[in-house]
């Protein structure tokens, strides 16, 4: 089952860092946010990516292209013209990295990329959250209740909009983005979606959040995977500190690899 992470926003909420690279390429621990969201993946045997790209996207495909020398030893043999590559310890990952545009909306770069998708369930999340999520779990409760799409729920707190969610068939009967009220159970990405999604959108200024899951929602075919455990995004400066001290301090959940 192939990856999708969205990696193509502004990032205008932590613009100390994302004036300068996208969002997802903000390091924590000297490495991208991203890369600790693929690695969650990996640690399941989840190894095929594909990126949506736009605000400032050539950093993330020069990232990639230049692998070995973010991760590995290496040595420049310039009189024989070869470059050595010492201790190298490979990912198991084939990414594909996908020009969405500028200004798409969510869903719009989510159907941008159908081609790389194929006619078959894929995932999908954000690329500014990480988690200590059991992603074989969410995939084994998405074919168990076999709705169009699954997303893991989690609670946070504040500023977050909200899912009404039946707690006995664990269905999202509303979708509502980013109310005002506090508390409750949010969208946290980390999602499974059935390929019939793309049904549900229109084109590149669709919001993946608002009626794609709302119309699907009142279908009840959305599932909310329920995970109690660590959640956090990095919408901000704060809280890429707070990220950045866990991991200091080797207290990181999400580093379950």
């Amino acid at each position: 089952m192939k990856v999708v992470i969205l990696a193509g926003g502004l990032g205008t909420r932590i613009s100390e860092e994302s004036h300068l690279k996208p969002k997802p390429m903000i390091e924590i621990g000297g490495h991208p946010i991203l890369w600790h969201i693929m690695k969650t993946y990996t640690h399941y045997g989840f190894n095929e990516f594909i990126i949506c790209l736009g605000y400032k996207g050539y950093i993330i495909k020069e990232y990639f292209a230049d692998y070995f020398l973010h991760t590995s030893d290496i040595t420049f043999d310039f009189a024989n013209n070869q470059m050595i590559v010492h201790n190298n310890v490979t990912e198991p990952w084939k990414v594909t990295l996908v020009d969405t545009g500028l200004n798409t909306a969510t869903g719009g770069r989510i159907k941008r990329v159908r081609d790389y998708i194929g006619d078959e369930a894929f995932m999908l999340t954000y690329g500014d959250g990480v988690s200590d999520i059991n992603i074989k779990e969410l995939v084994a409760f998405h074919k168990q209740h076999k709705p169009i799409a699954t997303l893991t729920a989690i609670q946070p707190g504040g500023r977050f909009g909200l899912l009404d969610i039946d707690h006995h068939s664990s269905t999202i009967n509303n979708f509502v983005e980013k109310a005002k009220e506090d508390g409750g159970w949010i969208n946290g990405g980390f999602m499974v979606l059935e390929p019939t999604i793309f049904d549900y959108i229109a084109g590149d200024d669709t919001f993946f959040e608002k009626n794609p899951l709302e119309s699907i929602a009142q279908k009840g075919q959305l599932q909310a995977f329920k995970h109690p455990g660590f959640w956090q995004c990095m919408d901000t400066q704060r809280d890429k500190w707070l990220l950045e001290d866990l991991w200091e301090k080797k207290k990181a959940p999400w580093k379950i690899w």
